[in-house]
């Protein structure tokens, strides 16, 4: 476990180094657009080393790679979207250490648990892999069936977590000294939120609460089934579920070979992720095609449900935030640019300090331009325009101070496998269509609760307006001092711009002071003559290489 240890800690710290030297040292020599031309391809090779890392090492560091390519509010793309594709697939444990583990937990021989238990995993994971089996006939009849899927924790998979969350949380320490990562970002809240996801994923005891809670939410709801926990057979590190596999969400053959219309699925798909959502306050976080069956009825085409596995990763929405969550998706739905900002703020996503007129006008532009449309209408538009509200987008976010909360995020990573599930049943399928109307049942349904909160509405605009004068004053005094100042992506760029010359100029003027110097004290001084002679070659390097520089 040192080795392990030891391994995390010399990437991460090659990864500081390497940040340093680029970021804060060349540009303080005025090398900074000399630094910034390799920045994409420096980045690249990080994320493709630490996605060979996670690979080899496998265990939460599989998980922080897929953490890391989620997180497009902390980490630029190039880093993101090299680490999509890191797989929770990996060589699965041998079988004896399996078995033990399940009789640990259990108290009981396999062949006493299990009537017959499968030596070959259906998926092997990072953290755990699964096994069917079959029940024994007394727990099989009390149960009303017998065929399982048993889930089964790594053994030794805590001390791993341990060692590697020991790691991580050493280095989000150090990166909350960083000046150039804590105005961003705070690396010690993330490792935390992070390392009460894992936590939560290593007790299958906290999975099988979640998937009765999800099972409660949902029980008059004719659409959706969830698997039935065998308690008999399931402990912190052994769950064994009901085996409820059926036809994968996405396997548009299957469900039209079993009569069943694929845009009515993803219709439904999307009703109950909202519903999750917006009622319930508890959601599916992983809701990728693998953890969704269509499951068929015997009552016809249109007798199926939507059965959900795998409740390892699920998030929760507080009254707070589910209002601001309402509040978010009005906005959306009324193409309100700058509702959208401030919803945003009073969700904290936004930190205070943020200048967010830029990002109302890109959001307003996005909404006057894409509002509605279907992935198929975005396909028909030129690719080049696309391209262009994407960087200018990107830009302003990468301006922005704000950080997502862990919730936040996983809401953001729900909505965005749903609408890509969607995609995958219908082209022309329509999330926003699907929003609409449960938009308009949040407004029309609680009339108290709107009453209260328009009433709340027209306190804080008397309060607004009671301050006005006041704000003015200090508005007018603020001006003839000289403290209001705005703030532009482009002027910032040609100011850099004037500052690189002005740099320059500086450089040419060091460069000859020292050259005339050297040159006068030559006959009398060779020695100090000499050292001036050669200092002045650094401020010629520099005039030469930065005019170069585009």
């Amino acid at each position: 476990m040192t080795a392990r240890y030891r391994r995390i800690m010399r990437f991460a710290t090659r990864a500081l180094v390497s940040a340093w030297w680029f970021e804060l040292v060349l540009p303080r020599f005025g090398l900074g657009r000399l630094a910034a031309r390799g920045r994409i391809r420096r980045l690249q090779r990080l994320a493709r080393k630490f996605h060979d890392l996670a690979v080899d090492l496998g265990g939460l560091m599989i998980k922080v790679g897929q953490f890391m390519s989620s997180r497009l509010d902390i980490l630029p793309p190039e880093i993101t979207r090299e680490l999509e594709g890191l797989q929770d697939e990996v060589a699965p444990e041998p079988l004896h250490l399996i078995v033990a583990q399940i009789e640990r937990e259990l108290g009981i021989p396999i062949d006493r648990a299990f009537a017959f238990f499968d030596e070959r995993p259906i998926a092997a994971a990072s953290l755990g892999q699964a096994h069917r089996a079959r029940l024994s006939p007394g727990i099989a009849e009390e149960m009303g069936f017998d065929g399982v899927v048993v889930k089964v924790l790594r053994p030794g998979i805590e001390r791993i977590v341990e060692v590697d969350l020991t790691a991580l949380r050493r280095v989000g320490r150090i990166l909350a000294r960083v000046k150039l990562v804590n105005r961003r970002t705070d690396a010690p809240a993330l490792v935390e939120e992070f390392a009460m996801t894992s936590l939560h994923e290593i007790d299958y005891l906290q999975e099988a609460a979640n998937a009765e809670r999800f099972a409660a939410d949902f029980a008059d709801d004719d659409r959706v089934a969830t698997p039935e926990l065998v308690w008999e057979r399931s402990a912190r590190r052994v769950l064994t579920l009901s085996d409820v596999t059926a036809i994968k969400i996405t396997d548009v053959p299957a469900l039209l070979a079993a009569g069943i219309d694929p845009n009515r699925v993803a219709q439904e798909l999307a009703r109950v992720t909202f519903q999750q959502i917006f009622v319930a306050g508890f959601f599916h976080a992983d809701p990728h095609p693998g953890n969704i069956f269509v499951t068929p009825g015997p009552g016809g085409p249109d007798d199926w449900r939507l059965t959900f596995i795998d409740f390892g990763m699920m998030g929760e929405i507080t009254e707070s935030l589910k209002a601001g969550l309402r509040e978010f998706i009005l906005a959306a739905v009324g193409r309100d640019g700058r509702g959208l900002v401030a919803t945003m703020q009073r969700l904290g996503v936004l930190l205070p300090s943020a200048d967010v007129d830029e990002l109302e006008r890109v959001m307003t532009a996005l909404f006057d331009r894409f509002g509605g449309m279907g992935v198929n209408e975005l396909t028909q538009i030129d690719p080049r325009e696309l391209q262009a509200f994407a960087s200018q987008f990107g830009e302003t976010i990468r301006t922005l101070p704000f950080q997502l909360p862990e919730n936040f995020l996983l809401l953001i990573r729900t909505i965005s496998l749903i609408s890509g599930v969607t995609s995958a049943l219908n082209r022309d399928f329509n999330m926003w269509d699907a929003i609409d109307p449960f938009a308009r049942t949040l407004v029309s349904a609680g009339t108290s609760a709107n009453l209260i909160g328009a009433g709340q509405q027209v306190i804080g605009y008397a309060t607004t307006l009671a301050r006005l004068p006041r704000r003015l004053d200090d508005l007018a005094a603020r001006l003839d001092r000289g403290l209001v100042s705005t703030r532009s992506p482009e002027v910032e760029r040609r100011l850099r711009s004037v500052e690189r010359s002005l740099g320059r100029a500086s450089s040419a003027i060091i460069f000859s002071a020292l050259l005339l110097a050297g040159s006068l004290l030559y006959p009398a001084q060779p020695v100090l003559a000499t050292v001036l002679l050669a200092a002045s070659a650094v401020p010629l390097l520099h005039v030469v290489i930065s005019s170069r520089l585009p």
